[in-house]
């Protein structure tokens, strides 16, 4: 069994399900996205695609700007078109996302004359051109930012999408399901608490390129067989091929600095079973919660 096994079974399970329950015709194939275009995009590993707005990157043209929290950091940024938001209703907007995120939101608007306004619409003025051109922005758009590390940063504007998909009209389709499929999971990441390097998403998945990409990659470019399955920005269900082969799943956790030793401790039933032979193995579950 493997991914496409695995997804093709529960395509057809999902449209069944959705079809005999909320007369709602899900199509087939459901769309699939990487991890990292996911971030890019939408922020955020299980993205409500109900909403229409994107995260867009600003770096290149804000990070220079003379404004304190953009300098040497990732700058996202979040554009409504047609705003028509009050400075009590955006004030909420950023106050809400701080809660959320732990994280400040920023923001300018191009108001109908083209003249940047409101928040930190003088850091930007020496760079208006660039930043219109960049950012595509045209009069009545509103501009919600985020700047910190790569992930702090996209995870902040996925808020902010989030956000003002869910508190303004004509952001958000109604009365609708859109699914995806987030797929190349990396295999490992950097902990934000440890700084260390730790297992992103499963342990116990298989790291595509198997034991040869453990021992020649970065591990922080190796992506694992691991899948989401995502329906308005609530993740349904993951599921992964399963790393069967005790030498493999040897090599992925020492990266992560545990020997042989302490996999056998930490793990012994799955770790025996393993070294009897075991074939390949996918799967998910979608949880039935969920989906209610």
């Amino acid at each position: 069994v493997d991914v496409e096994d695995v997804l093709d079974v529960n395509e057809r399970l999902l449209k069944k399900i959705f079809k005999e329950i909320c007369d709602f015709d899900v199509q087939l194939p459901i769309q699939r996205m990487t991890w990292r275009e996911a971030m890019d995009r939408f922020g955020s590993d299980k993205p409500d695609l109900r909403i229409s707005l994107i995260v867009q990157d600003a770096t290149d043209v804000l990070a220079d700007c003379g404004f304190g929290p953009f300098a040497g950091n990732k700058v996202k940024a979040v554009v409504a078109e047609n705003f028509t938001g009050t400075r009590k209703q955006i004030d909420k907007l950023c106050a809400d996302v701080e809660v959320v995120s732990g994280q400040k939101a920023y923001y300018f608007r191009l108001d109908e004359n083209g003249e940047l306004v409101g928040g930190i619409a003088k850091f930007v003025q020496e760079h208006k051109e660039a930043v219109v051109k960049a950012l595509g922005l045209k009069n009545g758009d509103f501009v919600a930012l985020a700047a910190g590390d790569l992930k702090t940063a996209q995870k902040t504007a996925g808020v902010i999408r989030k956000a003002i998909g869910n508190s303004f009209d004509g952001y958000m389709k109604k009365e609708c399901y859109e699914f995806c499929w987030i797929v190349d999971f990396p295999m490992y990441e950097i902990g934000e608490e440890s700084g260390e390097l730790e297992f992103c998403h499963n342990p116990f998945s298989m790291p595509q390129g198997g034991a040869e990409a453990l021992d020649t990659m970065n591990p922080l470019d190796i992506l694992a067989y691991q899948y989401d399955l995502v329906c308005n920005g609530v993740e349904l269900s993951s599921g992964a091929v399963r790393n069967h082969d005790p030498e493999i799943m040897i090599k992925a956790f020492k990266l992560v600095g545990l020997g042989e030793d302490d996999v056998k401790a930490k793990f012994p039933a799955m770790y025996n079973a393993f070294c009897y032979g075991a074939p390949p193995h996918a799967g998910i579950a979608p949880g039935v919660d969920r989906m209610v």
